[in-house]
């Protein structure tokens, strides 16, 4: 029974924070990685299929209390694949090192954007 317990615990916790937009993708990696003893091929897939279900609902009741205009929904979709597919195949003729350097500088520059963002004022 704990086999089955601490991982669905797991799993909700991770799905709210991701829910949440904390960042619960990251910290399933690690989970699987670090504690399950997973490898990384097979976490990077799981965390994909984890992440749908958390980031459809979470968009669905965002919509649902109107804090996403529904127009933005179809091209945003449609524009994340897009982008996700080409990169994927451009992924493949990059060095793994280059490729982690690029992901360490997004996550500077997208640190540094939250730290010092200050939404502008309405006209």
């Amino acid at each position: 029974m704990v086999d089955f317990l601490v991982p669905l615990l797991i799993a909700i916790l991770l799905g709210f924070l991701a829910g949440m937009g904390v960042g619960g993708g990251s910290l399933l990696l690690l989970w699987l990685t670090q504690v399950v003893g997973m490898p990384q091929s097979q976490a990077r897939i799981l965390n994909l299929l984890f992440f749908l279900p958390a980031a459809i609902t979470a968009t669905l009741f965002r919509v649902r209390k109107q804090l996403i205009p529904p127009g933005v929904i179809l091209p945003a979709l449609l524009t994340g694949c897009t982008a996700a597919a080409v990169f994927t195949l451009l992924a493949r003729f990059l060095d793994i090192t280059l490729m982690k350097k690029l992901l360490g500088g997004l996550l500077i520059l997208v640190g540094l954007r939250e730290i010092f963002y200050r939404p502008r004022k309405a006209k």
